[in-house]
């Protein structure tokens, strides 16, 4: 049998990436291309799940029964987000419950914005709107991710953070034109979560370690740095058009870029926030393994029928 040389293949596949055909499960690939890739979407399925809890926190003390409901339901295309990535990190090969026990562990990261706590009924606003603003910035060019399952799962799942933004800034702007109590409620959200939105999309390009590569393959199409302008970019009139304050003193319009200058990042915090030292990162490792502990009993009892059934059927 002829043996194929790995370079040849390397260039092949290069190639596809080049011509932007999607790679799919079964295509030859680059051991580090599949690493990269069963890090990044796994700790994207972690950041989905995880994401539940803040605002799973929050459901039995909604304003009113149409905000429980739109919130109950945000809830529930977070955990549908987590199931479609997860499923993508097995057509890699990769044990879904391994990642999952590499959470559990610390071993894998999640997205740092998670491990701050929700205080008040507008942090759910500034979630909606400023969290998954930014996972909208960055997911979109995921839909046209070089891996196939990933790229598919990203359409609906950015279709359905579309709907969570848009709830995220009604509840923001509702607040904003309220009471003076409920403005400065909405400001103070937004002055807490500001930073921590323009972090989560990674460290600058300067400290990216992957960012090159990822390129490269195609898994991401614009670097940390070029999203997070972007997010600023659209970000800051809206704030300006409901009436509350970017938590920026350095914050202004620069012509010659087209763009807003803004002031500099605490990388310092981030890195103590993705190292496991943020303010809830203990409680939301714990509140997912506790999960799985207290739910192991179902995965038995569901696969003990599954197992009799095929019994039955052989």
């Amino acid at each position: 049998m002829e043996k194929v040389d790995n370079k040849d293949l390397e260039m092949k596949f290069q190639q596809k990436i080049d011509q932007d055909i999607k790679i799919e499960p079964n295509d030859w690939m680059p051991d580090n291309y599949r690493d990269t890739l069963i890090r990044q979407i796994s700790q994207h399925a972690h950041s989905e799940v995880v994401g539940m809890l803040p605002e799973g926190n929050w459901i039995t003390r909604a304003p009113n029964l149409r905000r429980k409901a739109v919130l109950l339901a945000k809830v529930q295309d977070e955990a549908g987000h987590g199931l479609y990535l997860y499923s993508a990190v097995e057509t890699l090969g990769a044990d879904r419950e391994d990642t999952i026990d590499d959470l559990h562990s610390g071993k894998a990261k999640y997205s740092s914005i998670f491990n701050y706590p929700t205080l008040t009924w507008a942090d759910m606003g500034a979630i909606g709107w400023l969290v998954d603003g930014a996972a909208i910035m960055n997911q979109v060019p995921l839909c046209r991710c070089s891996y196939g399952p990933y790229a598919r799962a990203m359409v609906r799942v950015c279709k359905e953070e579309s709907f969570h933004q848009r709830q995220g800034f009604e509840v923001m702007t509702k607040l904003a034109a309220g009471t003076p109590e409920q403005k400065e409620m909405a400001q103070d959200a937004l002055n807490r979560f500001w930073w921590p939105a323009l972090m989560m999309f990674g460290p600058n390009d300067a400290e990216s370690k992957h960012t090159e590569q990822s390129m490269k393959w195609k898994i991401k199409r614009h670097t940390n740095d070029e999203l997070r302008q972007q997010f600023v970019d659209v970000t800051v009139p809206q704030v300006e058009m409901i009436g509350l304050k970017v938590p920026d003193e350095d914050i202004k319009w620069n012509e010659s870029k087209s763009g807003y200058d803004y002031g500099a990042i605490n990388w310092d915090e981030f890195w103590q926030v993705v190292g496991g030292n943020g303010p809830c990162n203990q409680e939301r490792v714990d509140a997912r393994r506790k999960a799985k502990e207290n739910g192991s009993w179902v995965v038995e009892a569901a696969t003990a029928f599954a197992n009799k059934r095929m019994k039955k059927t052989a």
